[in-house]
């Protein structure tokens, strides 16, 4: 393996480990004893299923150089590939195996220690009135119909990505360590999320740094179209990345990071914006175009170059952050002023002694 991998991935390990390690009580959300036992509970079971699901997926990088996930399950699942088909030479039925161990600890512990209580199906409403009301919501609030656009913005160009950085970095089939730096990827991605906990702890405005995050993420995927324009193409085959790949590299590491970023920020502002009785029903409407545009994307992946479909994913994320920006707005211009947080907090003081 090339002495590039190694360093990008130690790099991104040491700067995710520092970050990490130098938290402070102002770096963290304080939460109760209880909802970090839920925590614990949900992320051991939500682990072990998403090990199941990428390490599945892996026997799909082994055939179709083709692989997605997140998370520190994601980066062991790559060098657990890695492992398992480059040293051990077990083949492309090792993953499987994997999964299938990763899906029987985890639904003995669903079905031992997990309590949920998931309601009362009488009380959930017909599926067509779920819509209505879903509909009639994004239509009303700008705000609803802002963070939908954006997040299906982010998410196509994402999973657009994740089927192009493989051709991107091996243009003549070059065999380059694709769990490894599917794992690198995934450190990114942790480095992203360790960044998001910071800024949220510190009550930074998410609607602000995030027109950042997007502006980022569209320059990152800009790179593989600069450098076919700045550099010349390696036409024959060789067992090593090219000049160009490696700045692509580098250039996909801080789109994941972005991603990172990306994940705890929308969910923030999902709470925020978007009422929980019908948070899941309202984000499953912009699934919809969002499923569209990626599976046509993926049937006409080969009608068109590489570069065309990198500059599609950068206008997408730059469109976003136009829309970051107009959603930053309308909050600002909603949020109560000094003057009427101070009114407010009179008006309940002086309401205390009359409810006691």
């Amino acid at each position: 393996m090339e002495l590039f991998y190694i360093l990008v991935f130690g790099a991104l390990a040491a700067v995710v480990a520092a970050l990490e390690l130098s938290k402070t009580s102002k770096d963290r959300i304080n939460t109760t004893s209880a909802f970090n036992s839920f925590k614990n509970n949900y992320l051991l079971v939500y682990s072990l299923m998403m090990g199941t699901d990428l390490t599945f997926s892996l026997s799909q990088l082994i055939s179709s150089a083709i692989f997605f996930g997140n998370g520190l399950v994601a980066i062991l699942s790559g060098l657990l590939g890695n492992l398992l088909v480059d040293t051990f030479g077990f083949g492309p039925v090792a993953p499987f195996d994997a999964a299938s161990c990763f899906l029987a600890i985890g639904m003995v512990i669903i079905l031992t220690s997990w309590s949920e209580n998931y309601g009362d199906p009488s009380d959930n409403k017909d599926l067509l009135t779920q819509f209505k009301g879903a509909a009639v919501a994004i239509a009303s609030d700008e705000k609803i119909a802002l963070l939908g656009a954006i997040q299906s913005l982010f998410e196509g160009s994402m999973y657009t990505f994740v089927f192009l950085w493989t051709p991107a970095l091996s243009p003549n089939d070059e065999e380059i360590p694709h769990g490894f730096i599917f794992a690198t990827f995934m450190l990114s991605s942790m480095l992203g999320s360790s960044i998001a906990s910071r800024l949220m702890a510190r009550s930074t405005k998410v609607e602000s740094y995030m027109q950042i995050v997007f502006t980022i993420s569209a320059a990152s995927l800009t790179l593989p179209i600069i450098t076919s324009y700045l550099i010349a193409p390696r036409k024959e085959k060789s067992g090593s990345l090219s000049f160009a790949s490696s700045i692509q590299l580098l250039g996909f590491c801080t789109f994941e990071a972005c991603v990172g970023i990306f994940w705890p920020s929308i969910m923030k502002m999902r709470s925020q914006y978007i009422p929980e009785e019908a948070r899941s029903t309202i984000m499953n409407f912009f699934r919809i175009p969002l499923n569209i545009f990626v599976c046509i994307v993926l049937y006409n992946v080969e009608a068109f170059p590489i570069t065309v479909m990198f500059g599609m994913c950068s206008i997408f994320l730059f469109v976003a952050s136009i829309l970051q920006r107009r959603l930053l707005v309308i909050a600002e211009s909603q949020r109560p002023k000094p003057q009427e947080w101070t009114a407010m907090k009179e008006r309940d003081a002086e309401a205390e002694p009359l409810n006691a």
